[in-house]
């Protein structure tokens, strides 16, 4: 049985990965990259990854509306960092304005994930060659 997860944090989690293997990624790449995990997680678990509802972008692909708002600002260039969100932690009088953080993915979860990232990272490089 998978989980749920906030899809700012999933987004996040591509974020970082792919940073980390150079690869490029913009806000159309991570909606759509947000859209294959959720089909291959309602696939195997028989329900959605995230607790945001998809809205229909097409007949093909859904998006996460408040995923789609926070990189807009980006359009079709590279995204080095998640975006920011407030955070009050418990028994604190200030808010913080701080990167949302990476879900913590259980072992066959994490698995899907990166044969996802994998199979993403090596079309980019065919892309690119």
């Amino acid at each position: 049985m998978g989980n749920v997860y906030n899809a700012h944090n999933v987004a996040s989690y591509f974020i970082y990965e792919l940073n980390e293997l150079h690869t490029f990624i913009n806000c159309t790449s991570l909606q759509h990259l947000l859209n294959e995990v959720d089909n291959k997680w309602g696939q195997i678990f028989g329900h959605s990854i995230y607790s945001e509802h998809a809205h229909s972008l097409n007949s093909d692909e859904n998006a996460i509306n408040e995923v789609l708002k926070a990189y807009q600002e980006h359009g079709d260039h590279h995204i080095t960092l998640p975006a920011k969100e407030w955070h009050l932690e418990y028994g604190k009088f200030q808010l913080v304005y701080r990167t949302y953080g990476v879900p913590n993915f259980t072992e066959d979860e994490l698995k899907i994930i990166n044969e996802i990232i994998i199979r993403y990272h090596e079309y980019e490089i065919k892309k690119v060659s």
